[in-house]
């Protein structure tokens, strides 16, 4: 998958990976390729210092906790960033349909009306 692809994207795709339970970078890195059937293979040095920017912004919390013998720090999400995923998710089912609707035109979009 082309990389530039995921521009706007990680904060939702790793919000959504921490929405069932914590989990320490390596292991949401391997959620992403899992989640995707191997499509997505994030860098260290794509995923670490957004999830940084999460937690800074408060959608994210961490602690450090012992996983298989190490000392890792495991990310979850707070109450901000569950409602924040719930935006992303509405986001993008509305640019999905409008991008689907120029890809594909028999497919219309539904619009909701602004106002």
């Amino acid at each position: 998958m082309n990389p530039d692809a995921l521009r706007g994207h990680m904060d939702a795709l790793l919000l959504s990976v921490l929405e069932r339970e914590p989990l320490h970078g390596y292991a949401i890195i391997e959620a992403l390729q899992e989640r995707s059937g191997g499509a997505l293979s994030v860098p260290t040095g794509t995923v670490y210092p957004a999830l940084r920017k999460l937690e800074r912004t408060g959608l994210l919390a961490s602690e450090w906790a012992t996983v298989g013998g190490r000392r890792r720090r495991t990310y979850r999400l707070t109450d901000s960033g569950r409602r924040r995923l719930q935006g992303e998710r509405s986001a993008w089912r509305e640019f999905a349909g409008v991008i689907g609707g120029v890809l594909q035109p028999e497919i219309k979009p539904e619009v909701k009306p602004s106002g």
